[in-house]
């Protein structure tokens, strides 16, 4: 049984892990959001690499890994595409896609000397760190465990390769590289 319970951990644990970077990322959206909202914070760059890595840590890497990958297998072993645990995760991607966009934007505006956007960044970044803190518990919590117990052995082998091939499409060091970008925003 305990063999068991190892094996299943495999198709969850590589996403729980990458939740841990994502939340220090939001941790760091929800100092610097309401500091900038005060007009003390107005390092522009921390918000566009806020972005940069939200869109290719988070969505492209992350988010390419259950949406494409586990979601998926869900699907396919009977758990509906809508009205789901599955829809609503999807729909919380693209709601925090808005939230990233709407800071970009505000972001490079304010980066272009153009005023009033620290509340619009401030705002954004605040509404998807409250997203996503939700999001990943859900997932952690209820979400994962759920796929654990569903999934049969006899899907798993694919799901990890459908992760290992999402990772074999980026660079060297591509994780590593977002680590050391949180970690410089940590001793700021």
């Amino acid at each position: 049984m305990n063999t068991d319970l190892a094996q299943k951990k495999n198709i969850t644990q590589a996403l729980v892990n990458e939740h841990r970077l994502i939340l220090r990322m939001i941790t760091l959206l929800e100092h610097n959001a309401p500091l900038t909202a005060a007009g003390t914070y107005s390092n522009w760059q921390f918000y566009l690499d806020g972005v940069d890595f939200i869109r290719n840590f988070a969505d492209r890497f992350h988010h390419a890994k259950e949406e494409d990958v586990l979601f998926e297998a869900l699907v396919k072993n009977g758990m509906p595409r809508e009205n789901s645990p599955v829809a609503a995760m999807m729909m919380e991607h693209d709601q925090g896609r808005a939230f990233v966009k709407a800071m970009e934007t505000a972001a490079r505006e304010a980066l272009d000397n153009q005023t009033g956007k620290e509340h619009i960044i401030a705002d954004n970044a605040l509404a998807y760190a409250e997203l996503l803190r939700g999001h990943i518990e859900k997932e952690d919590e209820i979400l994962y465990p759920l796929a654990e117990r569903l999934m049969p052995e006899s899907m798993r082998e694919d799901i990890i390769a459908g992760y290992d091939a999402a990772e074999a499409r980026t660079a060297n060091g591509f994780a590593d590289h977002y680590e050391t970008v949180v970690a410089g925003y940590e001793q700021e």
